[in-house]
C-alpha cells in the first residue's frame, strides 16, 4: 500500500501542493488527472522520492520513500520528458541498468522490444519522443518493479501502440500483482484501466473516488417540470451545477440515487431522462464548473 500523509510541497515561497492524502491500495490502477500546472508532475516526483516533501511523507508499505534504497529499488518512474543521458547508446543505457537494478531482466526488455522496436545501437540523442517514451517504459517494466509510476506514458505513442500498451498494464497487474499510479491528460484512456482517481486541482486533490463509483454517482439529469419551478427551488443535495432552457433544466449531481429521484419527483416533472457521463465530461463538470461559453462568444 502507498500512504501519502499531508503531504505539501513549496518552491522559493510557492505553495506547489498542499496537504494531500491519499491511500493506494495494492494491486491497483490508479489515475491522477488535472489541469496544467496543478502540480500533478511534481506529485509524482514526491511519490519517487526525487523530491521531499516541505511537510508530510510518502510511505510505501510502512516505509518512508524519502532517501530509501529499498523502497526505491520496488519503483519503476516513466517521466513525461527524457531524463536519460542523450549521449548514451540504448545498449549502454540497458548495460546501467543492469548494474543499478539487481532484478533488471534483459530477457523480458527484449521481449517487449518486439512490440515497441526501438533500436538498441542508437543514440538517445537520434531517437524520437515516441521512442524514448517506449524504452522508459520498457526499462520500467523490465526492473520487476512492485510500483510503476507513470508521468503522460502514452504521450508521442500511436493509437495501436496505446492499445498494446493499456493492456500491458492490465495484465501487468492481474499477472504479476504490481501497483500502477499514472498521470495522463488521455482521459479516455484512463477510463479503460483505472481503479480509482484523484482530481489534482491548484495543489489539492479535490475529489477521489473509484471510476466505477464516480460514473454511477455522478450524472447529468435532464428534467422538466408540469408547475412553475425555479433554480432556487432545487437546492437538493449533490447538485453542483444547474442550468435552464425554457423549462427544460440540465442538473449535474455527484449524489445520484433513488432518494435525489425521489426529491424531484416532489417537484411533479413532465420527464426525467438521465445522461451517463464519461470520465472525461466529469473532469470538466468537477473543475470547470462555470458555464462561461456565452461570455467567450459574444
Amino acid at each position: 500500500m502507498i500512504e501519502v500523509n499531508n503531504l505539501s510541497f513549496e518552491i522559493d515561497g510557492k505553495q506547489i501542493l498542499e496537504n494531500i492524502n491519499i491511500r493506494i491500495d495494492k494491486n491497483k490502477i490508479f489515475g491522477i488527472i488535472g489541469p496544467n500546472g496543478v502540480g500533478k508532475t511534481t506529485l509524482l516526483r514526491c511519490l519517487t522520492g526525487i523530491y521531499k516533501g516541505t511537510s508530510g511523507n510518502v510511505f510505501y508499505d510502512g516505509q518512508d520513500v524519502y532517501d530509501n534504497i529499498d523502497v526505491k529499488n520496488k519503483i519503476g518512474y516513466v517521466a513525461d520528458e527524457n531524463i536519460m543521458q542523450t549521449n548514451f547508446k540504448v545498449s549502454e543505457i540497458l548495460k546501467y541498468y543492469k548494474y543499478s537494478y539487481k532484478n533488471f531482466d534483459e530477457k523480458k526488455f527484449n521481449e517487449l522490444n518486439k512490440i515497441f522496436k526501438v533500436q538498441t545501437n542508437k543514440y538517445i540523442f537520434q531517437l524520437s519522443k515516441g521512442m524514448k517514451m517506449r524504452l522508459s517504459i520498457m526499462l520500467a517494466f523490465s526492473i520487476h518493479a512492485k510500483y510503476l509510476i507513470l508521468d503522460e506514458p502514452t504521450s508521442g505513442l500511436d493509437a495501436i501502440l496505446k492499445n498494446k500498451l493499456l493492456k500491458i498494464f492490465a495484465d501487468e497487474v492481474f499477472e504479476n500483482g504490481i501497483t500502477i499510479i499514472i498521470s495522463s491528460h488521455h482521459l479516455n484512456e484512463l477510463e479503460r484501466i483505472c481503479d480509482d482517481v484523484a482530481i489534482l486541482d491548484k495543489g489539492i486533490v479535490t475529489y477521489e473516488n473509484s471510476v466505477e463509483n464516480m460514473k454511477n454517482k455522478i450524472k447529468k439529469i435532464q428534467v422538466a417540470f408540469d408547475e412553475p419551478v425555479y433554480e432556487e427551488d432545487l437546492k437538493l443535495k449533490g447538485i453542483f451545477r444547474i442550468s435552464r432552457v425554457g423549462r427544460v433544466f440540465t442538473i449535474i449531481t455527484d449524489e445520484y440515487d433513488e432518494e435525489f429521484i425521489k426529491s424531484l419527483e416532489k417537484f411533479k416533472p413532465l420527464f426525467i431522462e438521465e445522461i451517463d457521463l464519461s470520465l472525461e465530461d466529469i473532469f470538466i463538470y468537477k473543475v470547470d464548473k462555470e458555464d462561461n461559453d456565452e461570455k467567450i462568444f459574444k
